[in-house]
């Protein structure tokens, strides 16, 4: 899927190589999936917010998969998600604190 803005997601967790990328990408391909629906769709903050917490929820369900390639979404990880969903925020001018939109996160 092709988008509009220039995001440079989880820098951190690809830098490190105690992330393996294939799971990087995953956690990327759920931030890009609100970014797609800001892009394509109308919506208000609520509709928003739940898209968050739905990247949220599978980003949570990835645990599991880290933990059995000995990683796991700890401090940097949690950082550099959370700077990523922060600079989408930003770039689409979305008026939600970081906080509450990464709200249901187990990590």
């Amino acid at each position: 899927m092709a988008l509009k803005k220039e995001i440079n997601y989880l820098i951190d967790m690809y830098r490190d190589s105690y992330y393996p990328d294939f799971l990087v990408d995953k956690v990327k391909e759920a931030i890009k999936v609100v970014v797609y629906f800001l892009e394509n769709e109308t919506y208000t903050i609520e509709s928003v917010q739940l898209k968050l917490d739905e990247m949220t929820d599978k980003i949570n369900d990835l645990s599991e998969e880290f933990y059995a390639h000995d990683s796991e979404i700890e401090t940097v990880a949690r950082e550099s998600i959370a700077d990523t969903v922060f600079l989408v925020l930003e770039a689409y001018q979305i008026n939600i604190d970081i906080e509450e939109a990464i709200r249901n996160r187990d990590w």
